[in-house]
């Protein structure tokens, strides 16, 4: 039998609910939520297939030690204690990440230096030789973690941040980060059930995430590796089992709509959406809102328009207000779902939203609404649902639970319990797809087939993890000026929401 081991899923501030229910279908055990992380157990396989199926997380770490240090001296002492030739040797190269919240430690910099020292010299004085610090590309990430006095370290199994997936081959200024589109389209319940429209899609992110959801293709297809391949203990023929499952895809016979006034927002779209393999799936198209016109198919609209970064204060409120009209007047009998983080452009839209829910989109804290879209008064549609609950609130699945501390001792174990777990088995038959495969993209424009897969990805079999160029990282970039925005907030705090976890 496997050995189960803790690990830990660093999320979004506003994702950890959806990520632990992610977390709950894969089979993971001893879920609990904190604050931009999930912490639960499982072995190596559920390791690999946490980086590879999980939309929502960041990064998956591995913990492999705890302990207590009020001083640079204890932290030290602590990590050169390991016994490191189990995990690198002195030809290695490594990097040290550290996230510090603490009164005793003020320096996130100089906790990584003294860990970066303890490794050093624990190979010094045991070999002679040293193994080399390398930021870009080590051979074994590691992450610190400091609450005050208490100290988590990690081994990072991710590597580069799982956001990065891979597909997208250029992008527009200010994209949707990758992760953060996935959630929401998971947190409004949307699995192809109908078809989904992006009215404003810029470079295609909701677009492709929702193909990728519909059809149930794991993320991490498009990777070209993870950070754990380079640790010592690396199964390849683990990876390349679950690699090579396409059991759990599915039909998806409905269209996913991506439309934008840009002409070259439309053309790096239709880029990312070749590159991701699912060009049959996604319909792209120029046209502005004010052309929105009523669907003919049931239909839901997830959507993230623009906040006013670069546009004046006047046009951005008559774009929420025409938002409004034409989700009114052409999208009867639909909801709607939008994110924004600026409550004189919710104002302007001039609809009651039914669900808010807290999210945060890089440093703004936003809120993503809910819009149900009827015919005829308010009052006659409360009428004609009578017993409903019509009062804006917040979603039950909300995803800013109550902080519950990582603890090791067994308490508050269990994010759900037994009975409140999907029904089902997780391994259901799925749809196998023959043809049309989403694998990874050579780099030559032209769509993946299930043929050119392995071709691609075993190319060289002393190599089989062929190197793709690397690409951008989506994250929401810090706006030019503080024109018409909430107070950002300072540098340390959105790199604290977009890479690390708070107190565990």
């Amino acid at each position: 039998m496997n050995q189960e081991f803790e690990l830990i899923a660093k999320t979004f501030q506003g994702l950890e609910e959806v990520l632990a229910r992610e977390l709950t279908e894969l089979g993971a055990s001893n879920i609990e939520i904190g604050r931009r992380m999930v912490s639960f157990t499982g072995d190596k396989a559920l390791m690999y297939k946490a980086n590879f199926c999980l939309r929502t997380a960041i990064r998956i770490l591995k913990p492999i030690k705890h302990f207590t240090a009020k001083t640079a001296d204890e932290v030290y002492n602590a990590v050169k204690a390991i016994a490191w030739e189990e995990y690198l040797d002195n030809m290695s190269s490594f990097a040290v990440d550290a996230v510090v919240f603490s009164n005793e430690f003020r320096h996130s910099k100089f906790v990584a230096y003294k860990v970066k020292d303890a490794i050093v010299d624990y190979f010094r004085e045991k070999t002679g030789n040293r193994p080399s610090v390398r930021i870009s590309n080590p051979d074994l990430a590691i992450n610190i973690h400091i609450a005050e006095d208490q100290c988590t370290l990690s081994l990072d199994s991710s590597g580069e941040s799982l956001h990065r997936r891979g597909y997208r081959q250029e992008q527009v200024e200010a994209p949707l980060n990758e992760v953060l589109a996935a959630g929401m389209i998971l947190m409004t319940g949307w699995r192809g059930e109908c078809d989904l429209i992006d009215p404003m899609c810029g470079s295609g992110t909701i677009p492709i995430e929702a193909a990728l959801i519909a059809r149930n293709i794991a993320p991490g297809i498009f990777r070209k590796e993870f950070g754990f391949e380079k640790w010592k203990d690396f199964d390849q023929n683990l990876l390349d089992s679950i690699y090579n499952d396409d059991s759990q895809e599915r039909e998806f016979t409905h269209k996913i709509y991506g439309y934008d006034n840009n002409p070259r927002a439309n053309e790096i779209a239709t880029h990312n959406v070749k590159a991701a393999g699912v060009s049959k799936d996604v319909i792209l198209k120029i046209q502005p809102f004010q052309q929105f016109e009523q669907p003919k198919e049931k239909s839901i609209v997830i959507t993230n328009p623009p906040y006013g970064e670069r546009i004046s204060s006047g046009d951005l409120l008559e774009l929420y207000k025409m938002i409004g009209e034409r989700l009114k007047h052409a999208f009867t009998g639909n909801d709607a779902w939008i994110l924004s983080y600026r409550d004189e452009c919710f104002d302007q839209i001039g609809l009651k939203a039914s669900v808010k829910i807290p999210l945060f989109n890089g440093a703004l804290e936003c809120q993503f609404r809910q819009y149900q879209l009827f015919d005829g008064k308010y009052k006659a549609f409360r009428s004609e649902n009578a017993g409903k609950d019509f009062k804006p609130r917040r979603n039950t699945d909300s995803p800013r639970p109550k902080t519950r501390s990582f603890s090791r001792d067994g308490e508050q174990k269990g994010f759900r319990k037994k009975e409140d777990r999907p029904s089902g088995s997780r391994k259901n038959e799925g749809f196998r797809k023959e043809e049309g495969f989403r694998g990874r993209k050579a780099g030559d424009g032209k769509e993946f087939t299930r043929e050119r897969r392995n071709e691609f990805r075993f190319k060289d079999e002393s190599k089989p993890r062929t190197p793709r160029p690397s690409t951008d990282d989506g994250r929401p970039k810090q706006a030019p000026g503080p024109r018409y925005m909430h107070s950002r907030r300072k540098p340390e705090i959105e790199r604290e929401n977009n890479e690390s976890m708070d107190e565990q």
